[in-house]
C-alpha cells in the first residue's frame, strides 16, 4: 500500500500492474529524451550567432523532423495496445465475483457458489485494533485464491462509483444497470487495499476496498466455513 511522502506507485502484486510500471518507465524515457533534445536545440538556437546555410530550406530535414515523431508515437503506441488487450483478456477464470458499489458501501457475491456473499462497510476509527488502517479496512475483506485468474462483474445500485485496487492495476466504473468485466490475477499472498475513486456522494471517502490474497487450499476452506454459516 501506499506510505507518507511515497512519489511512485505502490508495488505490483499482479501481472498486469507489472506491465503497466515497464509501460511507464519506458514511456517516461521517451519523454526524457524528447524533452532534453528539445531543451539542447532551444538553448542552441539563442546562444549560437552562427547559422547553416544549409537547414534554411532543406526537404530532407522536413522529413526527418517529421518521420521521427511518428517512430517515437509508434514506439509507445505498441506497447500500450498490447497491455490494453491484456486488460480485457478473460480466459478460463477460477472464480467470478460480483461487487455492487452502493451508498457508501460495497456487496460481493461470489456468483459459483449458492448462497456466498456479503457486505463490506469501513470499520470506524474508533473500532479499529492496533495495527489497523484508518479509512482502508472493512469488516469483510475480499478472499480470493492466489495466482488464479478471477472474473470480477463490477456493477452499481445507486449511482456512480468506481472499484479500484491500486496495487493490482484495476480500476473500473460501476454504473447502475450496466454490468462490468475485468480479470483480477494477485501474484502473491498478501493484504491488498483500495478504495472508491468516482465521487459518489457525501460519504465517498468511507468505502474501501480490502482484498486478501491466500494460497487455494486456505481458500477452498474459508469458503467452505462461509457457507456452514450461512445455512446455520
Amino acid at each position: 500500500m501506499a506510505h507518507p511522502t511515497q512519489l511512485g506507485f505502490q508495488d505490483a502484486a499482479s501481472p498486469v500492474m507489472e506491465e503497466l510500471l515497464h509501460f511507464h518507465d519506458h514511456a517516461l524515457m521517451v519523454v526524457f529524451l524528447i524533452s532534453t533534445f528539445v531543451l539542447y536545440i532551444i538553448v542552441a538556437m539563442i546562444s549560437t550567432k552562427l547559422t547553416n546555410k544549409l537547414i534554411l530550406d532543406s526537404q530532407g530535414v522536413e522529413i526527418i523532423w517529421t518521420a521521427l515523431p511518428a517512430i517515437t508515437l509508434i514506439l509507445i503506441a505498441f506497447p500500450s495496445l498490447r497491455i490494453l488487450y491484456l486488460l480485457e483478456e478473460t480466459t478460463n477464470p477460477l472464480l467470478t465475483i460480483k461487487a455492487v458499489g452502493h451508498q457508501w458501501y460495497w456487496s460481493y457475491e461470489y456468483t459459483d457458489y449458492k448462497d456466498l456473499g456479503f457486505d463490506a462497510y469501513m470499520i470506524p476509527t474508533p473500532d479499529l485494533n492496533p495495527g489497523e488502517f484508518r479509512l482502508l479496512e472493512t469488516d469483510n475483506r475480499v478472499i480470493v485464491p492466489v495466482e488464479s485468474p478471477i472474473r470480477m462483474l463490477i456493477s452499481a445500485d445507486d449511482v456512480l462509483h468506481s472499484w479500484t485496487v491500486p496495487s493490482l492495476g484495476i480500476k473500473m466504473d460501476a454504473v447502475p444497470g450496466r454490468l462490468n468485466q475485468m480479470t483480477l490475477t494477485t501474484s502473491h499472498p498478501g493484504i491488498f487495499f483500495g478504495q472508491c475513486s468516482e465521487i459518489c456522494g457525501a460519504n465517498h471517502s468511507f468505502m474501501p476496498i480490502v482484498i486478501e490474497a491466500i494460497p487455494l487450499e486456505h481458500f477452498e476452506n474459508w469458503s467452505f466455513q462461509m457457507l456452514k454459516d450461512a445455512s446455520l
